[in-house]
């Protein structure tokens, strides 16, 4: 195609984060990581745009979705409501908006496609929101210099019109695991996972959970079962019904659907749902839930773009910056779970303290971080492949 977009951009952001929801083949998780910054778009250069400025009513913004937002809940749902916060801050009309929906991650041709439609179709900026759609943005970025392509939970960026962004959800999952780990009364707990230990971010949030679970309960055990698919609905619905089989009575999960959540009250036991609030899908189950709020990162990423603040750095935001949160606790949580969680919460938020700070014994008997100095963000988002002393894998 025509090389015809005339508007250079560029987005900044802080960071390299790994996966996120996406491809169902298992990818390397191996990544260089850059310097973080904060989520409020300045960079560690300053502010000076690398790409020329593009006025609010010129942006035309396409959105990649692994599945349909109309689902209501889950991964593509929680992005889509970011883009929806995005556009009601902003103040952009309905046409500045494309969505394509449905779109497999390891479907390489059906990826390609849709980003050339949306190109075709006047966007200069795409957000791609699942892990697979990673190798095509960075073709497509040499191809389109003038598109800027952001990429939702990978680690590839060439610092100028392609870069990517993820968040601390670590730190969400570590409290939610506080009211697993209060509730529990079999002391088992099941964790339905999309990848095993090779991904580091989907090992990172269980182990971030099971800790959480440590914390308040040290006789607690976390059982993880995987899918091997980021999108696997009856899969996942499989999985958190097996380890319910085997004694759960509270199911965690890394993996899209509520679908984990349904089978755990369905049982008759608790949940901790993922992604968006998934007490309206299994209102008598879910003890709360680990969100994202993707609106932080879409409302930054194109008010920069208006701005001219962008450098094409990458974003890795936390709880400090609104990017990740528990949802409302139930009111059947144990007594005592808001007033850990608000503990923890503070220590998190204020910078005193993070969840992967040494030492850590793994469930090999290996010691990480010894020197309880503190993982860096290139660990935690490419080295994690290790499961916390309390985790059985099943």
């Amino acid at each position: 195609m025509k090389k015809f977009l005339s508007i250079a951009l560029a987005l900044t952001m802080v960071f390299g984060a790994l996966a996120g929801c996406g491809n169902s083949t298992k990818d390397e998780n191996t990544q260089g990581t850059e310097t973080q910054t904060e989520a409020k778009g300045e960079s560690e250069e300053g502010s000076e745009g690398v790409m020329p400025t593009i006025a609010k009513e010129d942006i035309k913004i396409g959105v990649i979705h692994i599945s349909n937002p109309a689902e209501g809940s889950g991964y593509t749902y929680t992005h889509d409501q970011g883009i929806v916060a995005m556009q009601n801050a902003i103040g952009l009309e309905d046409s500045q908006i494309v969505r394509k929906n449905d779109v497999a991650d390891d479907d390489p041709t059906a990826i390609e496609t849709a980003m050339l439609e949306c190109i075709e179709e006047g966007c200069n900026v795409i957000f791609a929101t699942s892990w697979g759609y990673m190798d095509t943005c960075e073709l497509l970025a040499e191809e389109y210099p003038d598109v800027i392509f952001s990429h939702g939970t990978g680690y590839k960026s060439n610092g100028k019109n392609f870069n990517n962004y993820f968040g601390r959800i670590y730190q969400s999952r570590y409290l939610t695991g506080i009211a697993a780990g209060l509730k529990t009364e079999t002391d088992k707990i099941g964790y339905v996972a999309a990848w095993g230990k090779d991904n580091s971010e989907v090992t990172g949030g269980a182990d971030a959970f099971a800790m959480g679970v440590y914390a308040v309960n040290p006789d607690a055990k976390v059982y993880i079962k995987t899918t091997n698919s980021w999108f696997d609905p009856e899969g996942e619905k499989q999985a958190a019904d097996a380890l319910i089989a085997e004694g759960c009575d509270v199911i965690g999960q890394h993996c899209d659907t509520p679908n984990p959540q349904l089978a755990a009250e369905a049982a008759g036991v608790y949940g901790v749902g993922y992604n968006s609030d998934m007490s309206k899908d299994a209102p008598k189950a879910v003890l709360t839930s680990t969100i994202w709020n993707w609106g932080a990162y879409y409302t930054y990423a194109v008010q920069s773009i208006i701005d001219g603040k962008w450098t094409g750095e990458n974003y890795f935001g936390g709880i400090h910056e609104g990017l990740v949160d528990l949802a409302p606790l139930a009111d059947f949580c144990a007594e005592g779970t808001a007033e850990k969680i608000e503990e923890e919460k503070t220590k998190i938020e204020s910078g005193e303290w993070d969840v992967f700070t040494g030492p850590i014994e793994t469930n090999t008997g290996e010691v990480i971080d010894p020197e309880g100095k503190g993982l860096d963000d290139a660990t935690i988002t490419g080295g994690i492949n290790w499961y916390f002393k309390n985790i059985v894998e099943k």
